[in-house]
């Protein structure tokens, strides 16, 4: 499932990408949309949101967007965004940066992948201005969708004609399906903190929000990967789709049998979970009650089986590990001592000294055997996820 935002300009086609938008959902894309005041007079709100069950947007001054930036939370929102039909205005207004209304606003403002499906009378389509417009977006990285030779609105046949719905359906489909690189590809992953019983009440936990884990267990999944998440104590909603499977680990015990029974199977697994190094030796069975006379409390503990080292110690030559390193001092030194003894074939290391816990932002260095180390900028949790899944993908080929 794909999350795609459809953009409908004012061209007489609109009315098609209704049926594009019906087509995308069933599908299971999720999809929402954006119109110009001029495709307005084509189609209405109201049939869009009833598709969609969810509000259109097409003025950005509505009095219920006052309090909000209802474009840049949709431009963050979309994982694709498709304009259709895209009239020679439109394309204009994309090419060259112009942000003049809530369509041409939004669409700047997102990274999504942009797919154009132009729909227009074949002299403004020849027009000059038109083809340079349309390089400019290819030179950019949008893909176009060449229109059709067929009856045009005017009355005539000539190439300008919006392509039929399940044309544009299965062309946005072949496009998705380029970006599957872990396609047939099967990911374990691992996130949040596990929790070691003191007695029936309380337990040793960590400071892990699982925000890290889930974001790559996402990313993999939109990849086109099978996914096995295990996850300990998370403190973010777990993530929703057909291709992700949930397992839930609260221990580090609980967590090492299910890593090993799925990742027997699987191509990848991805340690970023916050293991406990230490357990009880013994478990109470009933809770430890204050004596009044106790001052101090002392707990015998014993050391936790290492995931990591345990798994890589058996994996097979076709199957890749990847290991996180939060240290709080001495960052590349434990990293790169890490990477040579638990076996892993790359390690994620962060600083966890400075506010990392539950925030959104993190900065990683990717260590791997006889290669140069990688240090990656202050990134958004998401956009490292993304960066790993295509590292790890190319290291599968």
């Amino acid at each position: 499932m794909t999350r795609i935002t459809v953009y409908l300009t004012g061209g007489i086609a609109a009315y098609k990408a209704v049926q594009v938008v019906r087509n995308l959902e069933k599908q299971g894309h999720e999809v929402r949309i954006v119109m110009t005041k001029n495709a307005e007079h084509f189609v209405t709100t109201n049939t869009l949101a009833a598709l969609t069950k969810y509000p259109v947007l097409d003025d950005l001054w509505e009095k219920a967007n006052e309090a909000s930036i209802p474009h840049v939370h949709l431009a963050r929102w979309s994982q694709l965004a498709l304009i259709v039909p895209a009239t020679a205005n439109f394309i204009s207004k994309m090419a060259n940066g112009i942000a003049d209304d809530t369509a041409s606003t939004t669409i700047l403002a997102t990274k999504a992948p942009k797919l154009v499906v132009p729909a227009m009378n074949d002299q403004m389509w020849n027009n000059p201005a038109t083809q340079r417009n349309i390089a400019l977006l290819k030179g950019d990285g949008v893909h176009v969708m060449e229109p059709a030779t067929g009856m045009l609105a005017e009355g005539y046949a000539a190439k300008g004609r919006m392509p039929e719905p399940e044309d544009i359906t299965a062309w946005v489909q072949d496009i998705l399906d380029e970006n599957k690189i872990l396609k047939n590809k099967t990911i374990v992953v691992t996130a949040g903190g596990t929790q070691e019983a003191i007695d029936p009440v309380r337990f040793i936990g960590n400071r892990s929000s699982g925000k890290m884990g889930i974001a790559i267990a996402q990313k993999a999944a939109e990849a086109g990967a099978q996914v096995k998440l295990i996850y300990g104590n998370v403190t973010i909603p777990l993530p929703k789709a057909n291709n992700i499977e949930l397992i839930h680990a609260s221990s580090s015990e609980a967590m090492l049998k299910a890593v090993e029974d799925k990742f027997q199977h699987a191509d990848v697994l991805i340690m970023a979970a916050a293991v406990a190094d230490w357990r009880m030796e013994k478990v109470a069975d009933h809770k430890l009650k204050k004596n009044p006379e106790q001052d101090t409390l002392s707990l015998t503990l014993v050391k936790t089986k290492d995931i990591l080292h345990e798994v890589s110690s058996h994996k097979k030559a076709n199957q890749v590990v990847v290991g996180f390193a939060a240290e709080t001092n001495d960052l590349l030194k434990n990293a790169e001592k890490k990477l040579k003894n638990k076996g892993a074939d790359m390690i994620v290391a962060n600083d966890v000294s400075n506010n990392v816990f539950g925030n959104d932002q993190d900065q990683v260095v990717i260590l791997q055997n006889n290669t140069k180390i990688e240090k990656w900028p202050l990134m958004t949790k998401q956009e490292i996820a993304g960066a790993l899944i295509k590292k790890i993908a190319n290291k599968l080929k």
